[in-house]
């Protein structure tokens, strides 16, 4: 096993420390926001007309500096210094994508961070895109404003405030994230550091109180905690392109672990998927936000214009350059699942929790196996319950490792006549 040196583990801190300062100036999904009276505009037009956003301007120079500073010192050979090396790349990537952004090489940059519809998942034979197509498929065979779908209350943003404030507790005590009912914010709710914003005007499902808990605060907000408790590599407290599909994946794994992951959240992030797709062949801001209209007939204009400006933010809204980061939320899913089974099936759980330290891809797993091996990260304070009581999880992923090996449609075919269409 490696062992650091006192010289070399005070050199790679430092690297660590001024890619932290790199990355802090980086603020991707703040800078290619959408203030509230474009989409205003949009609606005033008729939806005729495509929406003209304006963005902030990102000066990339102290980040490329501070990047260089970091590679500098990173020399060896170790996981973790092929982690920090790749952070270089990642970071040095991200400057330059915020540099170009409402250009088409902000798509560019877009798809080096987190790929495209068509990238890998799983064994490498199929692609995300795929996928998605799969899901929209099955879920387009049923109605999902049915009954069998209605959810058992609807909450307005207030009241969910009130379910949220009550429960994080249990699981944060006096540090639990605050709950901020505002006007100004895009999405029907979004995570900070510390905070779960909620847009006022938005309407929940009783599975939304879940999926929020589950989602936003005990994976992103647990793991910025666990994170940024690390004083060696604090890093692991901050979210940016290069774990952002990992990050993701491991939220809509808690979303689907702890029943929160409902047909409609699934089939749009399945759309959201096929929505890039079509960006990238050429489809403009109102082809997508038709698009959404088409697929989510029983939810407001509004929230297909959110879903469209979700695609092209950043990049261009006339088609051929969307922003591709939402295609890494079912890779991301698939990523994690797949970790798990792996893990369960060879029988080492105890270190299912590693997944909580901080904010990491799996890639970097053998760099954080490293840094643990040799004390050098602390046990993550905040988990799920899925976590800290693994029974129902290791019966569930013991169970899947097998489901693969079943021929679905040889199975389907002693139903045939049971499922025939009329």
């Amino acid at each position: 096993m490696t062992e650091f040196s006192t010289g070399e583990l005070k050199k790679l801190k430092k690297a660590s420390s001024l890619l932290l300062q790199a990355e802090d100036r980086l603020p991707v999904l703040s800078s290619i926001s959408w203030d509230a009276s474009v989409s205003k505009q949009f609606f005033a037009d008729k939806c005729k007309a495509l929406p003209k956003p304006v963005y902030k301007k990102i000066d990339p120079a102290p980040s490329f500096e501070l990047v260089e500073q970091a590679r500098s010192l990173i020399e060896g050979s170790s996981p973790v210094h092929d982690w920090l090396l790749r952070l270089c790349e990642v970071f040095g990537q991200t400057a330059s994508m915020m540099a170009s952004v409402g250009t088409k090489d902000f798509y560019t940059h877009s798809r080096a961070l987190y790929g495209g519809p068509k990238s890998p998942i799983g064994d490498k034979k199929k692609a995300i895109l795929q996928f998605a197509q799969r899901l929209d498929e099955v879920f387009s065979e049923f109605d999902l404003t049915s009954s069998y779908f209605e959810p058992a209350e609807t909450l307005n943003a207030q009241t969910l405030k009130e379910r949220m404030d009550a429960e994080l507790p249990l699981y944060f005590g006096d540090r639990a994230p605050k709950i901020i009912v505002t006007p100004d914010v895009s999405a029907k709710a979004a995570a900070g550091r510390d905070y779960i914003k909620i847009r006022e005007n938005a309407h929940f499902s009783d599975l939304d109180v879940i999926q929020l808990i589950q989602h936003e605060a005990l994976v992103h907000i647990a793991t910025n905690f666990n994170g940024l408790s690390q004083t060696n590599f604090p890093i692991l407290g901050e979210s940016h392109p290069g774990n952002a599909r990992t990050q993701e994946g491991l939220a809509v794994f808690a979303e689907f672990i702890s029943g929160a992951l409902d047909p409609p959240r699934m089939r749009r992030l399945a759309n959201r998927v096929i929505a890039i797709d079509m960006a990238e062949n050429g489809a403009d801001f109102i082809q997508i936000f038709n698009f959404f209209k088409e697929k989510m007939p029983h939810q407001s204009d509004f929230e297909a214009f959110e879903n469209a400006r979700r695609i092209v933010r950043g990049g261009l809204l006339e088609g051929g350059a969307p922003f591709t980061k939402d295609a890494i939320y079912l890779g991301g899913l698939l990523d994690v699942h797949n970790y798990l089974r792996t893990a369960v099936k060879s029988g080492d759980i105890a270190d299912m929790r590693r997944l909580f330290v901080g904010k990491f891809d799996l890639i970097d797993l053998e760099a954080i196996k490293l840094l643990r091996d040799q004390n050098l990260l602390s046990e993550p304070e905040f988990v799920p319950p899925w976590i800290s009581d693994m029974r129902h999880l290791v019966s569930y992923l013991a169970y899947s490792t097998f489901l693969n090996e079943i021929n679905l449609d040889d199975v389907a075919s002693q139903y045939d006549n049971l499922f025939e269409t009329e």
